[in-house]
């Protein structure tokens, strides 16, 4: 099994695997392209982001600057939306859904380590995938940890450090983040 395959299955995995290091640089240029482009050149920021990302909607828009560490492992979904400073740490699968609000500096981020020291300072690294279910609106600066599922429906406040799952339909906020109040969606 290579690196890339024990890295997208949530296996321990090296880093600094050769094909994983292409894998990142040719992301890099595709991202710098991305971030020069005008914002005012749609056509040609989707056709860099259809280059990069697993999948997208036909109508997106994430706004510049933007990063990710692979891309292939993103699925962005139709009207899904994204301000900017926008990160993403795609070593594992990562889904946004239809109609998903991300706001400012927004960080989603798959790449975790070994607790104990002496694992982790040998450069080994996991990953666990984030789904952030259909029409949910996360506030700005917060960060969704790895393997998280955010469900349908539900905001997250600004700020707020994302640790385990959240069901649909809520409000949920706080570091760590729970849920505050169930939101009426009927």
């Amino acid at each position: 099994m290579t690196e890339k395959e024990k890295m997208i299955q949530g296996l321990f995995y090296d880093p600094s695997d050769k094909e994983l290091d292409q894998d990142r640089k040719k992301a890099r240029g595709l991202i710098r392209r991305l971030n020069e482009i005008p914002d005012d050149k749609e056509r040609q920021r989707k056709h860099v982001f259809r280059e990069l990302f697993r999948e997208t909607g036909k109508r997106f828009l994430i706004e510049s600057p933007f990063i990710c560490d692979y891309g292939y492992n993103i699925s962005w979904g139709e009207n899904a939306y994204a301000n900017f400073g926008c990160v993403i740490l795609d070593s594992a699968p990562v889904r946004i859904g239809k109609n998903v609000m991300l706001a400012p500096s927004v960080q989603i981020l798959t790449a975790t380590h070994p607790l104990e020291a002496k694992a982790r300072n040998s450069g080994i690294e996991l990953a666990k995938p984030i789904t952030i279910c259909d029409n949910v609106w996360i506030g700005g600066g917060a960060i969704i940890n790895p393997g998280v599922t955010i469900g349908k429906n539900s905001v997250i406040g600004s700020g707020s450090v994302v640790t385990k799952d959240i069901p649909e339909n809520v409000l949920a906020v706080g570091n760590p983040c729970r849920v505050i109040k169930k939101i009426d969606n009927s």
